[in-house]
């Protein structure tokens, strides 16, 4: 080996080194950032999982600096190549990929079971409007269809940043009403017992589709039998509520990163992420009019014990700018907590999931007491010992967390119901 050589095989390893050992650096940073409280169940577990999610997204991020890849992109692949498996299709199901008024749907059908019209759930995954795929969703889908004996449709929404809102919403409305239109005659499905949901992102894609559906109803074509809503994503005007102060570092979804997926899914502006964080988009006399909906006082007792939480807003905070960027993500499509009363009274049942170590658990608690507050029927389940994505966890191997099991099951257990 010439010297030439040997000084080139030594220049490629020390920069792949080099490489290593900066990715190593940045995850020490970030997972020193994090925090998972002693009631989470498997806590070492999800240490891992945090820092393989981190791993991948500084490598991402390093790519897209270097103009080798996009960072989305990347973590797309990466997630789908390597943290998803598709297996064989077990007996008693068939399993097959269709296209719905020009939106990717897979279709879960029970072979067994069943002499009637089945019920069915068309479910929208979840990944931040960002994220996720048919794939990702595939063991969630498969499960649900098997033990509920429920034919299950998963939209293959398109996602952010490549579009933005409301393609999400629209690829979910065209698919399910295609769905609705045709479940009695191609699926054996009666179409007055299809239900909706979705967790996380898919989740606010639920809720909204529903509302959305009650207030077109034209007479022809039913609306959704329930909305089974799995730790949903439902509003973009507090981030401080108590579970945001108290879960803002506990992976897998940190506090920052909900209103950076929101505006991802708005219009892309994330300059505007930390005012979001600190409350600076909302008028004073808009925060008062949600502050019926949103006020930790309609929370039970038990969200507010943990840590001290902080009165973040001030009328003085208020940036004019700020709020015109963002405000499309005030309308009950984006935020359907905010919707009012009428709407929300003409929407159907609700399964609502929450985990008490989410930044999210406050939304859907919030959105549960105004379901009843108006007298819609309403089913919770809450995982005490739960984070965000939990069911994401769910037939993963040496992944999995038996509270995922758990919290699948409950779902199964609803769907069965309807």
């Amino acid at each position: 080996m010439d010297i030439s050589t040997a000084i080139l095989i030594i220049g490629f390893a020390a920069v792949i080194a080099a490489f290593f050992l900066l990715v190593i650096g940045l995850m020490y940073s970030e997972m020193m950032n994090s925090d998972i409280p002693q009631g989470v169940a498997n806590r070492g577990k999800l240490h891992v999982v945090h820092g393989l999610f981190v791993g991948i997204s500084i490598v991402g991020r390093i790519l897209d600096r270097l103009g080798l890849c996009h960072q989305v992109r990347f973590t797309r692949w990466f997630r789908r190549r390597f943290l998803v498996r598709i297996r064989p299709v077990p007996p008693g199901l068939r399993v097959k990929d269709l296209t719905f008024s020009e939106v990717p749907v897979r279709v879960y059908e029970p072979t067994t079971g069943s002499l009637g019209l089945r019920r069915g759930l068309v479910y929208f995954h979840g990944g931040g409007w960002v994220l996720g795929c048919l794939d990702t969703a595939d063991d969630i889908c498969r499960h649900i269809a098997k033990e509920a004996e429920t034919t299950v449709i998963s939209v293959g929404y398109r996602l952010a940043p490549e579009h933005r809102y409301p393609t999400q919403l629209d690829d979910c409305d065209a698919a399910t009403c295609h769905f609705l239109s045709v479940a009695e005659a191609e699926f054996g499905v009666d179409p007055g017992r299809v239900a909706v949901g979705g967790d996380s992102a898919g989740g606010n894609l639920a809720a909204a589709l529903c509302q959305r559906l009650a207030k077109r109803k034209d007479g022809h074509l039913l609306s959704p039998c329930a909305q089974v809503l799995i730790y949903p994503a439902l509003q973009m005007a507090d981030f401080n509520l108590p579970s945001y102060q108290q879960n803002h570092a506990v992976p897998i979804l940190f506090r920052g990163r909900v209103a950076f997926y929101f505006l991802q899914y708005l219009n892309g502006d994330t300059s505007v992420c930390q005012d979001l964080l600190e409350g600076n988009h909302i008028p004073a006399e808009m925060r008062l009019a949600f502050k019926e909906w949103l006020s930790p006082e309609h929370l039970p007792p038990e969200c507010k014990v943990r840590g001290e939480l902080q009165q973040v807003h001030s009328a003085l905070d208020y940036k004019g700018e700020v709020y015109h960027i963002i405000k499309d993500g005030l309308d009950p499509e984006v935020s359907p907590l905010l919707a009012e009363d009428a709407v929300i009274r003409l929407t159907p049942p609700a399964f609502i999931l929450t985990c008490e170590y989410d930044v999210l658990r406050d939304d859907g608690i919030l959105y549960r007491k105004r379901l009843l507050d108006l007298g819609l029927d309403v089913t919770w389940h809450h995982v005490p010992d739960g984070f965000h994505g939990l069911v994401d966890f769910f037939k993963k191997g040496w992944l999995t967390f038996p509270s995922a099991t758990q919290a699948i099951n409950s779902i199964v257990s609803y769907v069965k119901t309807l």
